[in-house]
């Protein structure tokens, strides 16, 4: 038999035979994990449903970059069921848009070709992909107004789609700030007011990028004029109605955002609405914009006093006396008479809390403080990420809502102590003075007295250099308790227990002792429902502000004297 040679090899391989028999898949299947892959810009579209409509401020900007430096955050791509392109998942579009542009200016392979990550279509995949661009839209140039509204709005119909109920607004924020877009109810309120009833009339303008209060003002002027019309028109016949008289109004305004004038507006329907109703012009005016302007004051931010102007509480004691006990019950008594002062929920916003020459736990630490400061008043982590910050941020910002931040509320001051030997201006911070057992037991007594002080009975603490700090004479419960006040035996008992709690060898409090604190422990720290009888029966803010301190000193002895703390760098609770 002849040696083949590679052309018959060859020919023989490739023979009729050697063919698939079976059939052929046109494409291959998505992958069903996150997967890295190259996609041309003729198989990516952009996300049909981005709430962004208009062009993004920052366009030049990013086109820029991508320009000179590539295309640095590859967008995540991913593909409806059953169709043949891919689509933006999560942010991406202006991207997308940029990179069409390059490609046409330039030819150049490295914009036409894009590195992305695939995620799967899941079963929520509408809601993921409009959440997402929700979100990534405020991180890469904020939506216009008009444009988040829509976007939400589009939302509300994805989520009643899945669940098949109507939702109210509540539930649609709870939802999306599920699906990490954290947005108020109040603030979808004013959303949709605006699609409803400003968005058919002046498009041009809202998508001009209107903002958050010129909106809320709009919104004000139709309710309030709305109340007036139907007052004044009443049963009348009318050839015009309210709704249809608002809109043409808006209309004739819808030019170009920088020039729009709420007020022009207002003037126009003030004076529409006076010719058809027969009123007088100033009347109406009165009548519309009083409710508009009280609608103002209430949803806008407290007004600041300068602190100049507000009353300044007394002078606390010198710094040089910080360190010395009171010699006896009565000097006690004398120096920690507190200073009267309204409760927490009548107390002006601006008011400013006392201050110890040699105290600076109210003013901004240095640089190199801070984070150690931040560390001491972690109790343990919160469960969170950059990225949602940045989106709770700049959601934030958008809407006008207050956002809490741990890292600069923590270094201020509570501003609710008035008054007394030691001023609180930081119930958790101990001063590196402070943290030894002998200054921490005199504070921690000096504390007890102006507590006690404030129930009348500050004659029954007694300051020690042992223990805690101090012991309680409880020998006017055991002998007549009666003449006592119930918020004087309360805070008693309360010191009692807390002192004679402090060595693992004292003996436990008695029978008597238990149903006092049981009894009495809930309305001294909370107060009591319908009490009717005038007593007070709870520790003032005051007072609990100096509990909390007294407490928080108490924790930093015992793990001094047990030897589990170290020093106050230790985070708390560890």
């Amino acid at each position: 038999m002849a040696e083949l040679t590679p052309k018959d090899m060859a020919d023989k391989l490739l023979a009729d035979q050697f063919k698939r028999s079976g059939p052929e898949a046109e494409a291959l299947s998505d992958p069903i994990a996150d997967t890295a892959m190259t996609v041309t810009l003729d198989q990516l579209q952009p996300y049909d449903l981005n709430p962004r409509v208009t062009r993004n401020p920052l366009y030049d900007e990013i086109k820029d970059s991508i320009r000179e430096r590539g295309l640095d955050s590859p967008p995540a791509i991913t593909r409806r069921p059953g169709e043949s392109h891919y689509i933006i998942r999560n942010g991406g579009n202006t991207r997308l848009a940029i990179l069409r542009e390059l490609w046409t200016e330039t030819k150049e392979e490295r914009f036409f070709r894009i590195p992305c990550l695939f995620r799967p279509w899941s079963e929520r995949g509408e809601i993921v992909a409009l959440t997402g661009h929700l979100a990534e839209n405020e991180l890469h140039g904020g939506l216009t107004f008009i444009e988040r509204a829509l976007g939400i709005e589009k939302a509300r119909e994805l989520y009643e789609i899945e669940s098949d109920e109507t939702l109210t607004q509540t539930e649609l924020a709870r939802r999306l700030t599920a699906d990490g877009y954290p947005i108020a109810q109040p603030h979808i309120s004013r959303m949709q007011d605006a699609v409803t009833y400003l968005l058919p009339a002046m498009p041009t303008v809202l998508y001009g990028g209107l903002g958050r209060p010129q909106i809320e003002r709009l919104s004000a002027l139709r309710k309030s004029s709305a109340r007036a019309w139907d007052a004044r028109c009443g049963d009348r016949p009318s050839g015009i109605d309210f709704p249809a008289l608002f809109h043409d109004v808006l209309a004739s305004f819808d030019h170009a955002a920088d020039d729009f004038s709420v007020g022009r507006v207002q003037d126009e329907l003030i004076g529409q609405m006076a010719e058809l109703l027969d009123v007088d012009y100033d009347t109406l005016t009165l009548e519309i914009t009083e409710p508009e302007s009280r609608h103002r004051i209430l949803t806008s931010d407290p007004i600041q006093h300068p602190p100049a102007l507000v009353e300044a509480p007394p002078p606390p004691v010198s710094p040089e006396r910080t360190h010395q006990p009171p010699s006896s019950p009565a000097d006690t008594s004398r120096t920690s008479a507190p200073v009267s002062k309204p409760s927490l929920e009548d107390a002006p916003p601006a008011r400013e809390p006392a201050r110890s020459p040699a105290s600076t736990d109210n003013a901004e630490p240095p640089d190199e403080d801070r984070n150690e400061r931040l560390a001491r008043n972690i109790v343990s982590p919160a469960t969170t990420t950059d990225r949602l910050q940045d989106i709770q941020r700049l959601v934030a910002d958008r809407t006008g809502d207050a956002l809490e931040d741990f890292a600069s509320n923590v270094l201020k001051a509570i501003p609710v102590q008035a008054g007394g030997l030691y001023p609180i201006t930081d119930v958790w911070h101990i001063e590196p003075g402070l943290d030894a057992p002998d200054s921490l037991r005199v504070h921690i007594a000096q504390f007890a007295g102006e507590i006690a002080d404030e129930a009348g009975q500050a004659e029954h603490i007694q300051p020690i250099d042992t223990g805690i700090g101090f012991i309680c004479d409880m020998s006017i419960l055991a002998t007549d308790g009666r003449v006592v006040p119930m918020i004087g035996r309360a805070v008693l008992t309360l010191l009692h227990a807390l002192s004679t709690g402090y060595q693992s060898s004292s003996s436990p409090l008695g029978d008597l002792d238990n149903l006092r604190l049981l009894d009495s422990l809930g309305p001294l720290l909370q107060g009591r429902q319908g009490t009717g009888s005038g007593q007070v029966s709870r520790l003032s803010d005051n007072g609990l502000v100096k509990l909390f301190r007294l407490l928080r000193l108490s924790r930093r002895l015992v793990e001094l004297e047990s030897g589990t703390g170290a020093d106050t760098t230790t985070p708390p609770g560890s």
